[in-house]
């Protein structure tokens, strides 16, 4: 079955760099950020896991961990991870999961299940697609899925501001705008009608259209 938003994400059992994971086990009762890289030692994904390590205190105030997985061993995962706590003067304080034999890059459908072959005898442009971030629920299902080329390195803010949007929304009956951000004005659902408006927000909020309904963020 094609993954897709609402999807469960599919459980596996991994080594990674903090010791073997069962997927589901370890995410609990919190979120989780799922980010793929397609091998060690690579310079854009090497600033991602930085930035990554940088941002994890935000990510843990929402109570979302943050994980990554990258197809090549646990032994050159430990080498990368001191190469980018050595140049970005960080620790990162996550796992990275090794997926040597390509298992977690086809149960997540970033590589075809017909691919063979195990990380050693490949490079990086064979797992050009390995590159999704996932954003998992308390529930195990797939919130979001964003997807970026080899050459683009991913903008961990963003990451972010769709997690507050995607915890925000799951809470209240609303949806939040273009290039919103938390504190910013957001968006009725059209599924509550305007008395359950009321009921809901009071008089705050103001019809744009009958369609489109403002209201400030609830906390």
């Amino acid at each position: 079955m094609t993954l897709r938003i609402n999807s469960l994400a599919p459980d596996f059992c991994a080594e990674s760099t903090q010791g073997e994971i069962q997927f589901h086990n370890w995410i609990g009762e919190g979120w989780a950020v799922l980010f793929s890289h397609p091998k060690d030692f690579t310079p854009v994904c090497t600033t991602e896991l930085a930035a990554a390590a940088q941002m994890l205190p935000h990510f843990a105030a929402r109570q979302c961990k943050l994980i990554g997985v990258s197809v090549d061993s646990l032994a050159d995962h430990l080498l990368w991870k001191k190469d980018i706590e050595d140049i970005q003067n960080c620790v990162v304080d996550f796992p990275l999961i090794a997926d040597e034999n390509l298992a977690v890059a086809k149960l997540y459908q970033m590589l075809p299940e017909c691919e063979d072959g195990l990380a050693g005898a490949r490079k990086a442009a064979d797992n050009a697609t390995v590159r999704t971030v996932y954003i998992v629920g308390p529930d195990k299902k797939i919130k979001m899925m964003m997807t970026y080329p080899m050459t683009t390195g991913r903008n961990f803010n963003e990451i972010l501001r769709a997690l507050d949007s995607i915890q925000l929304t799951s809470r209240h009956q609303v949806a939040t705008p273009v290039n919103w951000v938390l504190g910013d004005h957001v968006i009725i659902v059209p599924s509550v009608g305007d008395d359950e408006a009321r009921q809901l927000f009071a008089n705050e909020w103001i019809a744009v259209k009958p369609y489109l309904r403002l209201v400030p963020q609830p906390k």
